[in-house]
């Protein structure tokens, strides 16, 4: 997902995104060449710049790794992926550092911009698409039929859709079967020790809790907020998950138990914590079946002490 690294500030304008996904789409619709054109022309390669770690994700699923041209920071799996020319933050781009990659297109989630970064780079007679950000497992589903059209691969991207269907239900069924209470989950969102955010009500952390049968422990407001004592305390909540980074960031449980207002909560007195890798568990792209299974294993872990 594409939250990751986010300063406050971008927190703060997530709301404004599915506006921006309405101008972007139509200047997708304008810039985009048809498929046909990338078929008429077998003399030129397939320049691909990713910018959100999903797409990436998905194009190497697909086979087409060899025809990325770069990619952006969040772009981290598979290992490979990193050592690809970077184009830099998903949310900060710049024209320059895309276009010095010679693309001939351009493939980017709505949460990419600035928007007037990606009317440049339309400008300069470089194809822009923009695929919806969908916290779904049929959001992702979606994403994969449609990279597959746009970069030919057509029978892999239905081959792909498949298999994650299937690992999808398996990872679903022990959850779907389970008798025991939901949990109550509280998601911190740390990229420092001074900014720490909780995920409230539709955010990219809330969709996983829902998946995997837990509750989000706090839905007083939507995206993500910092985190205030009384709100955390309020929540009440048996569990809190972090980010691997994030969890790192503040200095593992001991670091978590000094953050306003945890340890005046069930999870905060039980030392009940976990985490994951973040593009793992909120990346929503062709992982995210394993990542369930990841995240369930991990809160039946600390619900057990």
């Amino acid at each position: 997902m594409s939250f990751l690294n986010m300063s406050q500030d971008d927190l703060a304008i997530i709301p404004a995104r599915r506006q921006f996904l309405l101008q972007a789409g139509a200047l997708a619709a304008s810039v985009c060449l048809p498929q046909s054109l990338w078929a008429a022309d077998k003399k030129s390669a397939r320049r691909i710049v990713s910018i959100g770690g999903a797409l990436t994700e998905i194009i190497y699923a697909l086979g087409a790794s060899q025809e990325l041209a770069g990619v952006d920071t969040t772009s981290l799996y598979p290992e490979a992926a990193t050592k690809l020319p970077s184009v830099g933050y998903a949310r900060t781009l710049s024209s320059e550092g895309i276009l010095a990659l010679a693309p001939n297109h351009v493939i980017a989630t709505e949460d990419a911009g600035p928007p007037a970064v990606l009317r440049q780079i339309s400008a300069a007679g470089v194809p822009v698409t923009i695929l919806a950000a969908n916290d779904k497992f049929e959001g992702v589903l979606d994403r994969v039929a449609r990279l597959g059209t746009l970069i030919d691969r057509p029978t892999q991207a239905t081959q792909l859709v498949e298999k994650m269907k299937a690992d999808w239900q398996r990872a679903r069924e022990p959850i779907l079967a389970r008798k025991s209470p939901a949990p109550r989950v509280l998601f911190i969102l740390s990229h420092s020790p001074g900014q720490v955010m909780v995920g409230g009500k539709g955010s990219s952390a809330e969709a996983m809790l829902h998946y995997v049968g837990a509750q989000n422990a706090v839905q007083g407001f939507d995206g993500f907020k910092p985190l205030t004592p009384e709100a955390v305390i309020a929540a009440q909540p048996d569990v809190v998950l972090f980010t691997d980074q994030g969890l790192s960031i503040v200095g593992g449980i001991d670091g978590v138990l000094k953050l306003p207002g945890v340890a005046q909560t069930p999870a905060g007195q039980k030392r009940r914590v976990a985490s994951l890798e973040a593009m793992f568990m909120l990346g929503f792209g062709p992982r995210m079946p394993q990542a369930l299974t990841a995240l369930d294993n991990a809160l039946l872990k600390v619900m057990s002490t």
